[in-house]
């Protein structure tokens, strides 16, 4: 192989080399996070029937508006009634049970969705939970 390199691709190198100007890293776009569109809604001090209604309705709003992730915080029930009423499930009746359940048993509301999961601490940890929408058709 000859080593014929022409004065004027010396001449461009050395002033590449000399230049402040750096190649963009090709690698470097692959390595970038998908941001998801996100939205929050919290559901503190709503009861049942009312948590429900308004989940469903974001749910489908959400879905509308192309909304990617959504954050429930619901809280951890710690400061809900329903141990005064011995004819209602503790456990049941808690939002952060309740409404995943709900939402798990709407089918209409499962074609919208990918997964449900748990929220990491900083967006509530066990009081809140994760909805990854699928994109509207």
């Amino acid at each position: 192989m000859k080593n014929n390199i022409s004065d004027k691709d010396k001449k461009d190198w050395e002033e590449f080399l000399s230049s402040d100007e750096k190649l963009p890293n090709k690698d470097f776009k692959f390595s970038k996070k998908k941001t998801l569109k996100t939205k929050h809604i919290d559901l503190h001090g709503f009861t049942l029937e009312q948590a429900n209604i308004t989940i469903r309705n974001f749910i489908e709003d959400c879905h509308q508006n192309n909304v990617s992730k959504i954050i429930v915080v619901t809280g951890k029930g710690l400061h809900s009634n329903v141990e005064k009423d011995p004819y209602v499930s503790k456990d049941l009746s808690i939002l952060k049970y309740s409404v995943p359940e709900y939402i798990e048993n709407n089918e209409e509301l499962m074609k919208k969705i990918i997964e449900i999961k748990d929220a990491k601490i900083e967006d509530g940890g066990a009081g809140a939970f994760y909805i990854f929408l699928r994109k509207k058709l």
